[in-house]
Parts: structure tokens; C-alpha cells; sequence
């Protein structure tokens, strides 16, 4: 970021002189190819998302959330009933275009539209989902409407630094690593350090560039998997993004 200097001559940030707040994700779907992201509700979604969620036998998706795992789908309910109505964390049902399924869930967090800061967050996968170019479909849409549809700054994504599976996914999606905050928060009875990634909406237009291609239909064999893959292609347009500046 630039910097400049006060008449104190201390260095200061950049001036922002057009900036002005941002509107709040707004409660409507996102379509895409393979997914449907849409704010979830617990009459449409719960009986799915229960079914997909079970696909995990030993309920590893659950351990690195404050929540979950749960026994039925009417405790599933009650959660989402209690937890996931309001609008800051604003949860997602991500859907399978294909059968219509909920299969998985996300949501935007800590949202901060004065300063345009928001979170992805809640991130949950079942099996149905994981590894599956949906996934990967959802988690741009989502980026997308932050920085095209709304504005904002700061796009930021956090995690057990344990949750190894976390991490790596915030590196493949094009997040930079911006630091522990160490002792962070405690759950589940236990303490958690929690590793901080962001992407920046200047980040954004390289990073644009390389999901849309790697979601081009020409990217996929006949078989479904990838030809070139994501990581690739984000360090392909930042570096070309670097050249041409």
C-alpha cells in the first residue's frame, strides 16, 4: 500500500477520498454452472443437508467448527433455527445444479461495511460436495459478489491453523497468508490459534481471470477432471497482472 506523510512527518496511509460504505450481501441466490448459492432456509435445506452431511461416517467435517456434529435432522434444524436466520453470519446453502441438493454450507461474516471488510466462513462440505467442481464454483461466486457486486476492500478468510484441510484451501483459492493470531478464541474446550488469509480488491482481477478459466468447460476431460489446475492459473495471471503494471 502507499504511503505518505502527515506535516508531523510520520508516514500515514493512502488517502481514500472517494471511499464510501458499502452495501451489505443482500439476500438473494447465486447461480452458477455447477451450484446454486442461495441463503438458507431451514424447510428447504435441512432434510438435504442432514442426508449429505451423514456421507461423513466419522463426522470429520465437524471438528474444526465450534458446532456439530448432529444426531438428527431435527437438531439440525434447531441449530440452523437458533444460529443461522441472521444476517451477520449470513448463511449459504450451496445446492448441486444438476440434482438441486443441498450439499454443503458458507457463510459471509463480520461484516463490516463502512470500511468494506467482510469473511467467508462456516465453511462446510460434505462429501457429496468436496473435491467437486462446485465447491470450488461456490467459493467464487461468493468472492465474486463482494468485490464486482458490492465493493468491498477486504475479503478475509480464517482458521484453526491446526485444520490443515483450511489452510490449504485458502492457498488454492488465491487467499494470501496474512499471520497468526495466536491463543486466538477457545472452543470445544479447546484452544485455538487462528491463521488469518485474505484476498484484496486489487487481487481480485487476476484472480478473476484464473477461476473463470479454470471453470471453462474446456478445462474438464470427459471424464470430469481438471486439465489445468487452479494454483496454476492464479500464479499465471498474477504474474501476467505483475508484468503489465
Amino acid at each position: 500500500m502507499t504511503e505518505r506523510t502527515n506535516d508531523l512527518g510520520q508516514p500515514i496511509g493512502a488517502a481514500l477520498p472517494e471511499w464510501k460504505a458499502v452495501p451489505p450481501p443482500p439476500r438473494s441466490p447465486i447461480v452458477g454452472r455447477f451450484c446454486r448459492v442461495e441463503p438458507i432456509d431451514a424447510e428447504r435445506h435441512a432434510a438435504d443437508l442432514f442426508t449429505a452431511f451423514r456421507r461423513d461416517e466419522e463426522d470429520r467435517i465437524w471438528t474444526y467448527l465450534p458446532y456439530g456434529p448432529f444426531d438428527s435432522e431435527a437438531a439440525l434444524r434447531d441449530w440452523m433455527a437458533d444460529e443461522c436466520m441472521g444476517d451477520d453470519p449470513l448463511f449459504h446453502a450451496i445446492l448441486d445444479s444438476a440434482s438441486g441438493q443441498a450439499q454443503g454450507v458458507a457463510s459471509y461474516l463480520r461484516i463490516q461495511p463502512a470500511v468494506g471488510v467482510i469473511e467467508v466462513g462456516h465453511i462446510n462440505f460434505s462429501p457429496l460436495l468436496q473435491r467437486r467442481a462446485a465447491a470450488t464454483e461456490a467459493m467464487y461466486l461468493m468472492m465474486r459478489r463482494v468485490f464486482e457486486e458490492l465493493g468491498y476492500r477486504r475479503y478475509e478468510w480464517k482458521c484453526d491453523a491446526l485444520n490443515a484441510a483450511s489452510c490449504r484451501a485458502a492457498a488454492r483459492l488465491g487467499f494470501s497468508y496474512d499471520g497468526l493470531f495466536k491463543q486466538a478464541t477457545i472452543y470445544k474446550g479447546r484452544n485455538r490459534d487462528t491463521a488469518w488469509y485474505s484476498v484484496l480488491d486489487c487481487d481480485w482481477p487476476a484472480l478473476k481471470k484464473a477461476y473463470e478459466a479454470w471453470l471453462a468447460p474446456d478445462n474438464f476431460a470427459a471424464d470430469g477432471r481438471q486439465r489445468a489446475a487452479l494454483g496454476a492459473l492464479i500464479a499465471k495471471e498474477k504474474a501476467t497482472l505483475g508484468e503489465a503494471s
